[in-house]
Order: structure tokens, then C-alpha cells, then sequence
């Protein structure tokens, strides 16, 4: 982590942005992000990703008067916190193609951090996070939301208040075309986390099978060793 702080943020920021992080960064479910054991894009870590995703929303967000400083972060930092590892994994019983991981896990995102950070959903503007969450990879739909989980196969089970599973529902019915919604974010601070997050994801890429695995799920660089 400090690797990225240093390369992007000067320490006055980087104190304002630890400040804001730490409690997501310093919980076990995002440290095991940290390790192999999550690979993201290529060889690099989910948590490391992340991180760098939040680094730049902060940045970027800076600049701007209009935006919520830390909703925008607070997004970034659990925009990928899905269930499971994705990449070299079968995906369980998951039959549907629009239930594979790129449609799903924002869903899954919204629903374990819900549940991890509970909090940050009470504290701040839990519907400008949701929407974030769940559109970050516009142009890419998302699964719409159902109660009853089987229908998506999630990874996760879907026990939070019915606040906001309203969201959730309210959010993945915005551009709806059969069972997913094809719609960005409501909100500036999404819209940034998603073009922050695809320039990241993009500089992360170095090779064919890094850029096929986005949608087989599969990578062979990784069986590598």
C-alpha cells in the first residue's frame, strides 16, 4: 500500500485517505484480499486493485466541489469485495451466463459489505454507495435483484434490512432489459468510481489471457509456475 500512496498522494493527502480507509482496510475480509489468494487482474491482488481504485477516486474527487468525498472512496474501497475468488474457480452450481461472476458480484459487494461494515451504510448516504456498487461496471450490465438469491446463484445470502434491499431493487430496475439493468450510475461519485476503476483495471492488464479471463473467468498465466 505504501508503494501506491507515495506514488500518487502527497502525505498531507495520504493522511486524509487513511483516515477515511482504515476502517475497511484494517478488517480481516480485506486483508485476505491482500494476499494470493484473491488474484485480480493478472497476478495482482484484489486488494491491491482496490486500493489503487480508491486512490484515484480520492485524487479525482479532490478537484471537485460537487461530490461526496467520502462516499466516492467508501464505494471504491468495496466496489469489488465479492464473495469468492473468480479467476480459475468453476463458479460453483452457477448454470446462467448472466449469473456469472461479471454481472453478479456487484450484487454480492453490495450485500457482504453491508454486512461487514454496517456503520459506514448508517453514517453516510447509503443509496449514493449502493448505486455505486452496484453500476461500477457500466458499460457492463448487472444482474437485477430478486429476494430470492437461487434465482442469481450469489455467492452470499442476502440478510440485510429490506431498506436496503429496496435500494437494490429500485437501483438494478434503472435501464432494465430482461434480468439485467444496463444503466450507470445515478450519482457523480459512481461515475467516477467506474472511470477510475477501468483505467486501473486497463493499466493492469498486460496480456491475452489476462484480458479473456474478464469474461472466461479462466487464466492460464496463473497455472503458470
Amino acid at each position: 500500500m505504501n508503494n501506491l500512496l507515495n506514488k500518487y498522494l502527497n502525505k498531507e493527502e495520504q493522511i486524509e485517505f487513511l483516515s477515511i480507509v482504515e476502517p475497511i482496510y484494517k478488517s480481516d475480509e480485506f486483508q485476505r484480499r491482500l494476499t494470493s489468494e484473491f488474484p485480480h487482474h493478472g497476478k495482482v491482488t484484489l486488494g491491491e486493485h482496490i486500493i489503487e481504485v480508491a486512490i484515484l477516486t480520492y485524487k479525482k474527487c479532490k478537484k471537485k466541489k460537487d461530490v461526496d468525498l467520502k462516499s466516492s472512496v467508501y464505494i471504491a474501497m468495496m466496489h469489488d469485495l465479492y464473495t469468492i475468488p473468480w479467476q480459475n474457480n468453476e463458479d460453483g452450481n452457477v448454470k446462467k451466463f448472466i449469473n456469472k461472476h461479471g454481472f453478479r458480484h456487484p450484487i454480492e459487494a453490495v450485500i457482504n459489505t453491508i454486512n461487514w461494515y454496517p456503520l459506514i451504510y448508517k453514517e453516510n448516504n447509503s443509496e449514493v454507495i449502493i448505486d455505486g456498487i452496484l453500476h461500477h461496471m457500466y458499460p457492463l450490465p448487472v444482474r437485477r435483484y430478486k429476494f430470492d438469491t437461487s434465482l442469481l446463484e450469489l455467492k452470499n445470502n442476502n440478510d440485510i434490512d429490506d431498506e436496503y434491499k429496496n435500494i437494490i431493487l429500485k437501483s438494478t430496475r434503472r435501464g432494465k432489459i430482461l434480468g439485467t439493468s444496463f444503466s450507470r450510475s445515478k450519482y457523480k461519485e459512481g461515475r467516477i468510481v467506474s472511470h477510475c476503476d477501468k483505467k486501473v483495471s486497463f493499466s493492469q492488464i498486460k496480456n491475452i489471457n489476462n484480458l479473456t479471463s474478464l469474461v472466461t473467468g479462466h487464466n492460464k498465466n496463473l497455472l503458470k509456475k
